[in-house]
């Protein structure tokens, strides 16, 4: 006679524990490979912003034949001309704390169709090593340039 003992189920076995954890540790070692370029990939964001904020502005000064000056602020930055009804509408106020401007304050926006090369390089208070630098050579859009640390 064979007898079959069904047990009751008490608890994981090893197998299903090491498992979990094996997947536990694979979800943690991908988040942090994405946390780890979080600071830089922010600091291009906010390139990518000012550029496109630039652009506008270069646009606005070639469509009204008006100059546009960019200057960094110690809150942010400002843009100036004499067309302040439409450049009072443009943000002054950098997204992320932190960034600062590290060279190049001062940008010509125009009303030229061709600008002298120009740059401004951002950074980060927090983590001086990280910086990104939105340049033109004068003809082309800015464009984020980023720097490798």
């Amino acid at each position: 006679m064979h007898r079959t003992f069904w047990r009751a189920s008490r608890g994981f076995t090893l197998m299903e524990i090491m498992v979990v954890t094996a997947i536990i540790a694979i979800a943690t070692g991908l988040a942090v490979v994405g946390w780890s370029g979080g600071a830089q990939r922010q600091l291009a964001d906010e390139g990518e912003r000012l550029a496109m904020l630039l652009e506008a502005a270069r646009l606005h000064a070639r469509a009204s034949g008006q100059s546009v000056r960019w200057r960094a602020t110690p809150e942010g930055f400002v843009f100036e001309g004499r067309t302040r009804h439409w450049l009072d509408r443009l943000p002054t106020a950098w997204e992320r704390a932190g960034t600062v401007v590290l060279q190049g304050g001062d940008l010509q926006l125009g009303p030229e169709p061709i600008l002298p090369p120009q740059s401004v390089t951002l950074g980060d208070r927090r983590h001086p090593s990280l910086r990104v630098t939105i340049a033109t050579d004068g003809l082309a859009p800015f464009q984020v340039q980023e720097a490798t640390p």
